[in-house]
């Protein structure tokens, strides 16, 4: 700890104007005023006593004002319109000449109509073609007493009476006559370190010791200011690449270095791609509209080749060339043309397949799905997910199992496990969860399994082993940055992106 002449010799020139003015003042404006620094140097200043243990944390107070508008200062001079139009009514009965003695506009004309007959303060008759009033009651002068006590500046809202509320909140309702803002003032209070300083004397010292004053020796006897190396400052944000980015870049070098090659293609995909191709019968609840995104313009797309597409439709109508039965029903080329915003990356897996040329193969894919959704802290209408197949005559079920169990222990769980489940494009078919620490539950990632013969041999040309996969990449990452909310991921809250941690698995 620094002696006290250490802490007085420390002191920032700011802090110097500050400190001694704390004698007799303890507000920002007032220290701004009589020190004659603008208000960021003078809170600054203040921040700096603060963390010398000089003052304690300055305390920000908010209070709400009420004040006048532009057109209150007008009708407070002028008198307001009702107030205006009764006057007028006195003398004068005929809509027109009330008007033109209380110097109305057509508009304010209107109001007072509404708004006096709604007090039961007049009533209206019609003589011929012309409009008249008759004066039924006595105005109350709350308004404008009340107008006339902002006169003299803005008054607290929380030092109004009921019945002031009640005007306040009528006036409110009346475009330009009052407006409620909220200001703010900063106190500050000395320490017992602070008091028993204050009144030391504080000697002027130089800042920076310059080359001139090496070189002259002018140095010499001059009382240089004290730096406090231990002091905290303020944080500083670099420019980064957002958090859900670093993780995907961390995951495609993690299928990278197992030696599998990257498969991309666009958001919006044929159903054909996105469903047919992956022997998901037409009539599937997945494909309706409250599961997936159908897209208005274009409605339809192009089918690809028609023998591919032929052999698609048999597997469909009655298994093809599989040995299975298939869906048994009259297949739709024109369901099949319908474009969709792709639901999984798997897509890209059926559209691999059908152009692969060597083998064996190992392509992943790491990208952006769309599905109608509820939204709630697990699930959300646009995802990411990490997909994978493997095409090799040797490749079995345990060769998938550790492939999986490879990528989540990188990924920062070394424990998952595997459920068997179905799924119209795969068998043997898995769920894949992971348990999530702070919900205290088991959460589904996805699933993979074996592409089944109805999905390998129309699009390959022949019955090969596939293992593929396809786990949501979102609630993979979300427990590594301390989210709790998949919505949070894309919130965009600046400070969020500031504070997040840097992926470093």
């Amino acid at each position: 700890m620094p002696s006290d002449d250490e802490l007085l010799e420390s002191l920032h020139p700011l802090e110097r104007k500050v400190f001694p003015l704390l004698k007799e003042h303890d507000e920002v404006k007032a220290l701004e005023a009589a020190s004659g620094l603008q208000e960021v140097e003078v809170i600054r200043a203040l921040q700096w006593l603060s963390n010398k243990k000089l003052i304690k944390t300055p305390v920000k107070q908010y209070r709400e004002l009420a004040e006048l508008d532009e057109l209150g200062k007008r009708y407070l001079a002028e008198g307001l319109p009702e107030e205006r139009f009764l006057a007028a009514a006195k003398n004068h009965s005929e809509l027109g000449n009330i008007r033109s003695a209380a110097r109305l506009s057509e508009e304010e004309a209107q109001f007072c109509l509404g708004h006096l007959r709604k007090r039961g303060l007049i009533s209206l008759r019609k003589e011929g073609s012309a409009l008249h009033v008759s004066l039924t009651g006595k105005p109350s002068p709350a308004e404008k007493e009340f107008l006339s006590s902002l006169a003299h500046g803005p008054r607290e809202t929380a030092s109004l009476s009921k019945e002031e509320r009640s005007v306040l909140e009528e006036l409110k309702r009346r475009k330009s006559l009052v407006r409620v803002r909220t200001a703010w003032e900063m106190r500050v209070s000395l320490t017992p370190l602070g008091k028993e300083l204050l009144g030391r004397e504080l000697h002027d010292a130089v800042e920076t010791l310059t080359s001139e004053m090496l070189s002259s020796g002018s140095w010499k006897g001059k009382r240089f200011r004290r730096y406090d190396v231990e002091i905290n400052v303020p944080a500083t944000h670099p420019g980064k690449r957002h958090f859900v980015n670093q993780a995907i870049e961390y995951a495609r070098r993690i299928w990278l270095d197992l030696g599998f090659r990257e498969m991309t293609g666009p958001l919006l995909q044929p159903a054909f791609w996105n469903f047919d191709a992956l022997f998901t019968a037409q009539d599937h609840p997945v494909r309706d509209l409250q599961d997936t995104f159908y897209i208005a313009k274009p409605a339809r797309a192009k089918l690809p080749a028609e023998a591919l597409v032929k052999r698609v439709q048999e597997v469909h109508e009655n298994g093809g060339s599989t040995g299975s039965s298939g869906w048994r029903y009259a297949w739709d080329r024109e369901e099949a043309r319908r474009n969709v915003l792709r639901t999984h990356t798997t897509v890209l897996s059926a559209r691999t397949l059908a152009s692969l040329k060597e083998l064996p193969a190992k392509y992943f894919a790491l990208g952006v799905n769309f599905r109608n959704e509820a939204i709630d802290w697990s699930h959300n209408v646009e995802f990411n997910q990490t997909e994978g197949i493997v095409v090799d005559e040797d490749a079995n079920f345990r060769h998938l199992l550790g492939y999986l169990r490879t990528f989540f222990r990188k990924m920062g769980y070394p424990e998952a496990r595997f459920r068997p489940a179905y799924f119209p494009y795969t068998e043997m078919s898995v769920e894949i969860d992971v348990y999530h620490p702070v919900h205290k539950k088991w959460v589904e990632l996805g699933g993979a399994g074996m592409f089944r013969p109805e999905v390998v041999v129309p699009l390959l040309g022949k019955d090969i082993p596939v293992l593929a996969w396809g786990p949501g990449f979102d609630r993979t990452i979300m427990e590594y940055f301390r989210i709790h909310d998949i919505r949070q991921l894309y919130g965009n809250d600046v400070k969020q992106l500031r504070e997040m941690p840097l992926w470093m698995r």
